[in-house]
């Protein structure tokens, strides 16, 4: 059975805010962090009855820092402050205590008295009924990677000393994880997950404040985990994480997101190593369903109200779709142009319009609906009428409701069809990407939603500096890139821009020709966005397009991006609304961006065109969303 547990310094909150979070979000132990105890108003023996009320059990104790010294006084005085924690871990009722390299000036190099010092500690400890599970931090004075921790629970020889591993500080230091299979699984007492971002900045300070939790990081932690149990290690698999924003989050939420990194690292590495050695693996407990990744996107839906609802319906007639259907029971239309599908919905309360769901075609929906609930996502209650299609819908970090379609549009005939003018659309084929704006203390957890419950595959995060800020910006997309979502988050944001947007999101639509395609819309009165001429000289200086087509990017106010597979064309509409826009765009070639370059570009564009559209007078003003 695999167990899971989380280090209290994972969550925000007082020890009981935390103690409460891990057990609610399904835990099964936890490492006290002794800071969260020596600030707790509860005694030892009373955290222990709470963790027992609970169901939680204590797994580790941490950390003790500094235990070597080639000062003999202080290694004396550092053994008694180790006997008075042995005291309190029997309080506590747990049995394993974290002890790290020492980082102190005094730290010692010499590997005999080192591994002399480490054996007297494990005496002491095993006295007691202790295990001393010993980590090299990545940053150690001298021991500061797993092969050297190792070597001195090898050297020292005592059954109640062996090794934590954790991986952020063998993987940050860019040590190869393979060599912990040959490790005898007697001296793995405890391990430690972690991800991060790859940066290149000091250890410690990457350790401090970007760890991530698994699956929202750069690093391929079902390999390591994958070491770690070919060595035999059976213990529980647990989260230590420093990271400013979970540290000030809701714990609870945050809890519930870091168990499912541990559910979803646990399956990916048991289905890589079921797929490298067939019928050798168990079942990993509890288990998770294979489920079914999206193959393409069925619909988007916008909710809109009574103002924004007007604008959004003109501009998507403008851009040439078509209003084809009305929903059988509820206040939605359907609007098609091509394989592009949008839904406008006034019966979900948005105030000036916001993304509200997304469709996604699987194979097998109700797979895929099994497999998000077992990774911990909101199971979303669904009114349906009599013959109504039974589509499941999770919830994404954002409130954004997923539903999981079959290949066919069984769900298409829940709608009637709507007296339409019949006039030739204008060029767009399908959706080709959707935009969504995270706010700042989810855009982890919407990551690994998207990566660990939808199965789409994270892309290379990118950063760009905005009028308001620096934006973070990642992609998710399915392997025939039928699927793209695109995250994007603001790190930080002062001050009160008139008119503001609070969270942008925008659907963006492929069409094979967006230079004939911007003609026409511009021609039905789509409300496209003006950009200034000093990015086309600029875009003339740096790429030197065609002076045909750069003459017709200037002229329809599209952006133009390049790189080493191919090109990307791209224009879009003014902000619909609070918060709403769309976007055309044609990829030629594998060009698999999104016009990041152009961003900063694109959103002084949209606030000059609000400004001027306030500035005209509270008639034809788009009241701000809040």
């Amino acid at each position: 059975m695999t167990r899971t547990a989380v280090a209290t310094v994972c969550l925000s909150g007082t020890l009981d805010d935390k103690l409460t979070a891990a057990a609610d979000a399904g835990f099964a132990g936890v490492e006290i962090f002794e800071p969260d105890l020596v600030a707790s108003p509860l005694a030892p023996a009373a955290i222990r009855d709470r963790c027992a009320g609970l169901g939680l059990s204590i797994d580790l104790y941490q950390p003790f820092r500094d235990l070597d010294s080639t000062s003999p006084d202080r290694f004396a005085a550092n053994l008694t402050r180790l006997e008075r924690k042995f005291e309190v871990m029997r309080q506590l009722g747990t049995d394993t205590l974290l002890v790290c390299s020492s980082v102190s000036p005094d730290a010692v190099r010499d590997p005999d008295l080192l591994a002399g010092q480490l054996h007297t500690a494990a005496e002491r400890a095993a006295a007691h009924g202790i295990r001393i599970a010993y980590e090299a931090l990545a940053w150690g004075a001298h021991i500061n990677t797993y092969e050297a921790s190792l070597d001195m629970v090898d050297r020292a020889g005592h059954p109640a000393l062996g090794l934590c591993l954790d991986s952020f500080h063998i993987l940050s230091r860019g040590s190869d994880p393979a060599g912990i299979r040959d490790i005898p699984a007697e001296k793995l007492f405890f391990l430690q997950l972690a991800d991060a971002p790859h940066l290149d900045m000091d250890v410690l300070q990457w350790s401090r404040h970007h760890r991530l939790f698994p699956g929202q990081g750069a690093w391929d932690l079902s390999a390591f985990l994958g070491h770690v149990l070919a060595a035999g290690y059976r213990g529980p698999l647990s989260l230590e994480v420093f990271n400013d924003v979970f540290r000030q989050a809701d714990p609870g939420r945050t809890a519930i997101d870091a168990h499912r990194s541990l559910l979803a690292l646990r399956d990916a590495t048991d289905r890589r190593a079921e797929a490298r050695s067939p019928g050798t693996v168990p079942p990993a407990v509890p288990a998770v369903p294979k489920g079914s990744a999206p193959i393409g996107v069925a619909f988007a839906e916008v909710a809109v109200d009574a103002e924004s609802g007007p604008l959004i319906a003109r501009a998507l007639a403008g851009l040439g779709f078509v209003h084809t259907g009305h929903h059988r029971t509820k206040p939605v239309q359907l609007w098609t142009q091509g394989e592009a599908r949008l839904l406008l919905n006034t019966g979900v309360t948005r105030p000036g319009g916001a993304i509200s769901a997304l469709g996604l075609h699987t194979d097998d929906p109700g797979a895929s609906a099994t497999r998000a609930e077992a990774l911990l996502a909101p199971v979303l209650p669904r009114t349906r009428g009599p013959a109504e299609a039974d589509l499941a819908a999770v919830a994404a970090p954002d409130g954004t409701e997923v539903f999981f379609c079959g290949t066919g549009d069984d769900w298409l005939a829940d709608f009637t069809p709507a007296a339409s003018p019949d006039r030739p659309g204008a060029g767009v084929t399908r959706i080709d990407h959707i935009a969504l704006t995270q706010p700042f203390d989810h855009f982890d957890e919407a990551t690994l939603f998207c990566r660990a419950v939808l199965g789409l595959t994270p892309q290379p995060t990118a950063e760009y500096a905005a009028p308001f800020g620096l934006v973070r910006s990642r992609a998710f997309t399915d392997p025939a890139e039928q699927v793209r979502i695109a995250l994007s988050v603001t790190l930080l944001r002062r001050g009160d821009w008139a008119p503001p947007v609070a969270s942008p999101q925008h659907i963006a639509f492929a069409t094979d020709d967006i230079v004939a395609t911007a003609r026409a819309v511009r021609d039905r009165g789509a409300p496209l966005l003006a950009v200034p001429d000093n990015y086309y000289d600029d875009l003339d200086a740096r790429l030197g397009p065609d002076p045909a087509l750069l003459a017709d990017l200037r002229e329809l106010g599209i952006f133009y991006d390049r790189d080493a597979d191919g090109a990307f064309l791209h224009c879009y509409t003014e902000i619909l609304g609070g918060a709403v826009f769309f976007e055309l765009v044609q990829r030629v070639g594998p060009y698999t961006g999104y016009g990041a370059a152009n961003a900063p570009v694109r959103m002084a564009a949209h606030r000059t065109a609000r400004l001027a559209l306030a500035q005209a007078g509270p008639d034809r003003a788009i009241r701000p969303l809040r």
